[in-house]
C-alpha cells in the first residue's frame, strides 16, 4: 500500500547506506519534507560492477522505490551511479532527479595550493563525467584522483558497529598522498556519499591538516529549490528504509537509529 501524503515524499537512492550523510544534510537543511531511503544492497557495491549493468539497474531499482514511496523527487545519492547512468534514469522517470557528481566547483574555490585531491570510488574518477567537471571547474588547478578500493565497504562496517580493516584507509590517504605533487594537497573531495561517515578516520592519517568537501550541503539546497512551492515549514520526517536484498538486522539497526520509522524489502 503507498503511504498517504500530505507534505512532498524524498526517495533518497544509494547503492548501500551512504545515502544517509545526504539524508543528514536534508535534516540539517530543516527542509520540511518526508524522506525514504532505498539501498540497492543486493547489488553492492556499485563501484565494482561493470557499466552495462548498471546502466540497466539505476533506473529499474529507481522506479520501483518511486512506484513504492509515491515519491516526488528522487535524489541519486551515488556518485558511481549520478555518473554514469543519471541520463538514463531522467529518461525514464517523470518527476525530478538530483544527482550526486564530485564537488570538484567547491573545491576549486577553496583550494589555496591550487592542488586538491579527488578521493572517489575506482569507477568514478575513471568516467568522462568526472574529466568534465574538472575540465569545466578545475581550470587552473591540479586534481590528483585516487580511486579507492574497499572505502565504501568500510564505510558499511563501521555503520554496523563494526570495525573496519585499518588498512583500507591507509591505502587511501597514500594514494593521493605519495602521487607527485601530493605534498600540496590542501582540499579533498569526498567523491562517494560513503565517505563522510569515514572522514575521521582518514582525517586522522592524512600527513597534514586538508579541508573536507563533500556534496550534501549543496544537494539539500538543490531539492530546496525544486520542492520550495510544495514543502511545509518544519523538520524532515524520516519515514521508511527500503533494501533490495533483504532487511538485515544490521540494516534495520542502523536506518532506525538515524531515525526511520521501519525498514522493508523492495522487490525489483
Amino acid at each position: 500500500m503507498k503511504p498517504l501524503k500530505n507534505r512532498p515524499h524524498v526517495l533518497v537512492f544509494d547503492s548501500g547506506l551512504g545515502g544517509l550523510s545526504v539524508v543528514n544534510a536534508l535534516i540539517d537543511g530543516m527542509l520540511g519534507v518526508d524522506v525514504f531511503h532505498l539501498a540497492d544492497t543486493a547489488f553492492f557495491p556499485y563501484g565494482e560492477k561493470p557499466d552495462d549493468a548498471l546502466i540497466l539497474r539505476v533506473p529499474a531499482v529507481i522506479l520501483a522505490g518511486i512506484e513504492d514511496t509515491s515519491a516526488d523527487l528522487v535524489i541519486v545519492a551515488c556518485n558511481t551511479a549520478s555518473t554514469l547512468a543519471l541520463d538514463a534514469v531522467r529518461a525514464q522517470v517523470e518527476i525530478p532527479v538530483v544527482g550526486v557528481v564530485p564537488a570538484i566547483k567547491p573545491a576549486a574555490a577553496l583550494t589555496q595550493t591550487g592542488t586538491i585531491g579527488l578521493l572517489a570510488t575506482p569507477k568514478t574518477v575513471t568516467r568522462p563525467y568526472t574529466d568534465q567537471l574538472i575540465a569545466a571547474f578545475g581550470a587552473g588547478k591540479t586534481v590528483l584522483r585516487h580511486g579507492a578500493v574497499g572505502l565504501a565497504g568500510a564505510a558499511e562496517t563501521k555503520l554496523a558497529g563494526e570495525t573496519p580493516d585499518p588498512r583500507i584507509f591507509e591505502a587511501a590517504i597514500q594514494g593521493l598522498f605519495d602521487q607527485k605533487g601530493g605534498e600540496a594537497i590542501d582540499v579533498i573531495v569526498l567523491a562517494c556519499t560513503h565517505y563522510p561517515f569515514v572522514q575521521a578516520e582518514l582525517e586522522a592519517l592524512a600527513p597534514h591538516p586538508v579541508t573536507w568537501v563533500d556534496s550534501g550541503a549543496a544537494i539539500a539546497r538543490r531539492t530546496a529549490d525544486l520542492l520550495h512551492e510544495q514543502m511545509d515549514q518544519g523538520v524532515t520526517t524520516l519515514r521508511t528504509g527500503l533494501t533490495t536484498g533483504g532487511a538485515d538486522k544490521a540494516t534495520r539497526r542502523v536506518l532506525k537509529s538515524f531515525g526511520f520509522q521501519t525498514t522493508q524489502a523492495l522487490d525489483v
